[in-house]
């Protein structure tokens, strides 16, 4: 028996375009960087950091659900291979947001002086 082969032409495009869209939004906003997002804080970091995260997060985990084909394995292979980068991402932001916090107060408070 041959198996008929079918073509993933419209599920290539229709990820390059989602995947499109959403780089043109982090572009747009990094341009421009709103205000309304640049000036105002939510643990120690600006908002629009927090939707060029989330909008990479995204990005990354729509890369892995159709380029590594995980819509097609079973919950179990998923949860292995996405747990696993869901730790070391928070983990990552929790080291970005103590650690940038304190050196920021290291220099805002003392006598050294950014010197760079």
């Amino acid at each position: 028996m041959s198996h008929a082969h079918e073509s993933n032409l419209g599920r290539i495009w229709k990820v390059f375009g989602i995947l499109s869209v959403i780089t043109i939004v982090e572009v747009i906003f990094g341009i421009l960087k709103p205000e309304s997002l640049h000036m105002n804080t939510f643990l120690s970091m600006n908002l629009l950091n927090w939707l060029f995260i989330i909008l990479t997060l995204v990005k990354a985990y729509y890369i892995v659900w159709a380029f590594m084909h995980m819509e097609g394995e079973k919950s179990s292979l998923r949860w292995i291979v996405v747990s696993p980068i869901i730790f070391l991402v928070a983990y990552l932001l929790f080291i970005l947001l103590v650690e940038a916090d304190y050196i920021f107060e290291i220099f805002k408070n003392s006598t050294i002086k950014w010197n760079f």
